[in-house]
Order: structure tokens, then sequence, then C-alpha cells
């Protein structure tokens, strides 16, 4: 049995995440307690008591995910866990997978998040953008229908068979979920995020994100993982840098993704961060494949006694 690692991105998010783990296991502790030193701000206390427009600001919520997920997979490591043959993370997860397969370090990933944030939060003023998620449509008539929209719209995650998110102008987007619901989607949902991610959009923040990535060490993965740009596995420290500056503005193809992952060898799928979000995406993806999540003691206490 081969184990696969999926890390979540922004929407796992909620005050007083892991408060249970943080009570028992001082890995999670001194991870957040770096990331503090490294941010110049409480990040632990923002964590435990918000406020929530706080956490949910990105700038925030991804040096908080990022942080808890590395810390989760030590715990993993620490009680005992089989190590995972093959990983990947969803969007901003990617940066968590990378630095648990060891090619990113720990400070450096944490501030290369923040300042990644701060930059999708900044590349389209407030309100110009939106995202939306399109449910029991596939992936090809969504993206036709967002091509036939004026304006700036695309398929931004491709997370589920019939699940698919869009991105672009605020406009363009409502234009086009009223085609998708005209085409028989079953439901159409506006996403609260604070910007319109991985569209063509982002370009502008994708150029400063490569400054930054050129001014940071990136080591060949100690464990593979895979790029959401293009569901491959990554090869070198090069290749990585590249697909970490196209993902900010091109499609996250998470179907494709685990689809590499369980074609690698992976028959169990451990979700390593908060919430379960990635969880439920895999049993769309594939009903016989194994998940489990361990963002809590009780869930981390299962997956330890199920997967040997």
């Amino acid at each position: 049995m081969g184990i696969g690692f999926v890390f979540p991105g922004q929407g796992a998010q909620q005050v007083g995440m892991l408060d249970d783990l943080r009570a028992t296991e001082p890995i999670l502790n001194d991870r957040l307690a770096g990331a503090s030193e490294t941010l110049g701000f409480d990040l632990g206390e923002v964590i435990r008591n918000g406020p929530e427009d706080r956490l949910n600001q990105t700038s925030v919520t991804q040096p908080a995910l990022l942080a808890a997920s590395v810390a989760l997979f030590e715990i993993w490591g620490a009680r005992g866990g089989a190590a995972p043959i093959i990983m990947a993370g969803h969007s901003l997860g990617e940066y968590s997978a990378f630095t648990a397969a060891g090619s990113l370090r720990f400070n450096d990933a944490v501030n290369l998040v923040h300042e990644r944030g701060k930059l999708m939060e900044s590349a389209v003023p407030d309100g110009q953008g939106a995202m939306a998620a399109i449910l029991g449509l596939d992936d090809e008539l969504v993206s036709s229908i967002c091509d036939g929209v004026d304006g700036v719209v695309s398929a931004a995650n491709m997370n589920a068979p019939g699940q698919v998110v869009i991105s672009g102008e605020s406009l363009a987007v409502d234009n086009a979920i009223s085609e998708c619901s005209e085409a028989g989607a079953r439901r159409s949902v506006k996403l609260n995020v604070s910007g319109p991610f991985h569209c063509q959009l982002m370009t502008s923040a994708a150029g400063e994100l490569k400054s930054l990535l050129d001014d940071v060490e990136i080591k060949k993965p100690g464990i593979p993982v895979i790029h959401n740009v293009n569901a491959s596995l990554a090869r070198d420290p090069a290749g990585i840098r590249d697909c970490l500056v196209r993902q900010l503005s091109t499609p996250v193809r998470w179907s494709e993704c685990v689809a590499t992952m369980l074609a690698g060898g992976a028959t169990t799928v451990v979700e390593c961060g908060p919430g379960k979000v990635l969880t439920g995406l895999l049993r769309r993806i594939d009903r016989n494949a194994e998940a489990f999540a361990i963002g809590s003691v009780d869930d981390l206490s299962v997956a330890l006694g199920e997967i040997e």
C-alpha cells in the first residue's frame, strides 16, 4: 500500500483550527512560533482568536495554512506514521508540499507565501474580480462557456468531476454563471475570496512572484511532488520555480493531480491540513481510493490506527 499526502489551499482556514492538537502537540506550537517570528506578528494568536476577517486576509491565511499543514506532516512522522510515496497541494498547498518534501526551508516558505498573498491581494482592485464554483457541468463545457463570455473569465480550479471554479472580472464571472445555469448547471456559488486567483488577471502578480522565487533557495524534493499546472512530477529547482510562477495565473488541475498520484502507486491518501475539503474531492474523483484527514486529535488517531 502506497500513501499519498495532499495539502489544502485557501478556504480550509477557520478561527480556532487545530486547537485540540495545539494542546497536545509541541511541534505545532513550535512551527507557529517560528512562523510568527518570521512574519513579525503573532500568527498563533490570530489563528486562535481571530478576528475572522484578519485570518481570512490572503497574506495571513497563506502562512497560517502552510505552518499548520507542515506541522501536521511532522506530527504524523513523529507519531510513527508511514512515509508518503508522493504528494500534491491544492494552490497554496503546493508550497506546503514542497516545504514538507524539503525543497523549501520552512521560514523561507512562510515569508514567500506571505508576500505571495500580498501580491494576490493587490493585483486587482477590490470588487473588480470574483470567483465562483460551478457544479454539475463538465470541465470542457464550463471552459467553452467562459471563452464565449465578453471580458476576462476562465476555469481556475478543475477540482473534481462536475466541480469547476471559474475566475475573472466580476461582470464576466456573473455572465458566465448565467450561461452555465442555462446550460444545466446544478448550482453556482460565488466564493468569498479577496481576488480572482488562477486567471490572467494575476499575471502582474506572477511577474513579481518570479523575482521573489529567484531569491529563494529551492532544492529537488526528497519526496515526489505533483505540480498544479500540468499534473506532472517536479523535476528540478528551475522547473519548480517556473511552475510556481505559472500556477498563479493558470488553472489548478486538481482532478489530474489526483489521477497522477493514484497512477503513481498511492492507494491511500492523507489530507494534511485543517478541514476535509480535499478528502471530499478525492472521493468524487475516485471512489476506490481510501482517504483520511488528520486535522484533529481524533482524526489523527484514526488515521494512524488504520494506515500501517
